[in-house]
């Protein structure tokens, strides 16, 4: 089933009639079969995008479609969805078949036809032998399967997942990640997961769809977006350990830093938006590149964590362990299509700025400084927030 959202757009208003854009003019088309993640930071819009496409939040603009069917008005138990939340929302008093069966009961299937589909449900997510037991008796990942096996037993056309794994430990998420990756598989049913854990969202998703403001910033498979971000937003959004950014300078061809040349990097001269993953450093061979002492390293098994100062920046470099064994100093170096440049106002990618006409880049350096302006206006009103709530409560004697 695709799904295409078409300038689909949520806007909230207090009470004190201030609005906020939580989606804004959203355009996208999710193929049919595909497990497509949802990822941005806290607050970007991702759940209330998954809550419009559910139907539990009305869209203030624009439209939703489930193949050739426009949805955008339809309640939730018309739209042939499954949705898992966070907290998995069992029913206690239930056992594990009943929670299941609920939804087929719902839909006055015939009891014999809902056991069987139950049980068979039940096999696929890994429970068929735990269907006596309350929720209570269950493990937080048998607890997440009930809740997957209770939104896929009425076949939906979609199955949406708000953060279904942040309850489980690391070991476990691990575990129905892959659990999660194999029933959408099996079943091909198009599935849209919401997330912040950028590892979660790029192991299992055959697209990601980055967010942040309300709008889409970068769509595709989940390693192109880690080699070629659009924009500074999704390069420091993607990677752990997250990538080294600076400002530097390109000079005939290469790459400066505070005035010292670093690599070769072919691209016009300018002042630039700099940005290297720690895994893109190599140990040269040569006395090459930039030296720094293995004094502050840190051995991760195969690989060491280099850190070292250029200028106010730190920089972290993760090398094969074998490269720095018993050296004291090393000389590190980046080939050329590792150094990412990003345009310094509009924090667009290089070879996206060059697509752009004169007009459209202005157009986007525009839209970047308001951009920046909000953020510093919000974060303000936070730190402003911080300060009443630290400032101690005068007694009532003072009061007075």
């Amino acid at each position: 089933m695709e799904i295409k959202l078409i300038n689909l757009t949520k806007v909230f208003v207090d009470k004190t009639k201030k609005e906020t854009r939580a989606v804004d003019n959203f355009n996208i088309t999710i193929p049919s079969g595909k497990l497509v993640g949802l990822l941005g930071p806290s607050g970007c819009g991702k759940s209330t995008t998954l809550f419009m496409i559910a139907g539990l939040h009305d869209p203030t603009d624009g439209r939703i479609f489930f193949g050739e069917d426009d949805v955008t008005r339809l309640s939730p138990d018309k739209r042939g969805i499954g949705l898992v939340f966070q907290n998995y929302a069992l029913y206690p008093h239930m056992t594990v078949r009943q929670n299941i069966m609920f939804p087929l009961e719902n839909l006055q299937v015939e009891r014999n036809e809902a056991l069987k589909e139950t049980q068979a449900i039940a096999n696929l997510v890994g429970i068929g032998n735990l269907l006596d037991r309350k929720p209570a008796q269950l493990s937080g990942g048998q607890q997440q399967r009930v809740a997957i096996a209770r939104a896929l037993v009425k076949k939906p056309r979609v199955l949406l997942l708000d953060e279904p794994l942040s309850n489980l430990d690391a070991r476990l998420r691990l575990q129905m990640r892959e659990e999660i990756k194999r029933i959408q598989r099996e079943t091909g049913i198009t599935t849209i997961f919401v997330t912040h854990d950028q590892e979660e969202a790029m192991s299992i998703s055959d697209e990601i769809i980055i967010m942040n403001f309300g709008v889409e910033m970068q769509k595709g498979k989940p390693q192109d977006i880690y080699n070629h971000p659009d924009n500074l937003f999704v390069a420091k959004f993607l990677g752990n350990p997250p990538i080294n950014t600076f400002e530097g300078e390109i000079k005939g061809n290469y790459l400066y830093f505070e005035g010292e040349k670093l690599f070769p990097k072919k691209a016009p001269n300018g002042i630039y938006h700099v940005g290297i993953r720690p895994e893109d450093f190599k140990v040269n061979d040569v006395k090459e590149g930039v030296k720094v002492n293995t004094e502050t390293m840190e051995v991760i098994g195969r690989d060491t964590m280099i850190r070292f100062n250029a200028g106010e920046h730190q920089v972290r470099a993760l090398v094969e362990s074998e490269t720095v064994v018993g050296k004291k100093e090393v000389y590190l170096t980046v080939r050329d299509d590792k150094i990412h440049l990003f345009d310094y106002e509009s924090e667009i990618a290089l070879r996206k700025i060059q697509d752009l006409s004169p007009e459209e880049l202005e157009k986007a350096r525009a839209e970047k400084r308001i951009e920046k302006q909000k953020f510093a206006e919000a974060q303000a009103i936070r730190e402003e927030k911080t300060r009443k709530q630290r400032r101690p409560k005068k007694s009532k004697k003072e009061s007075e």
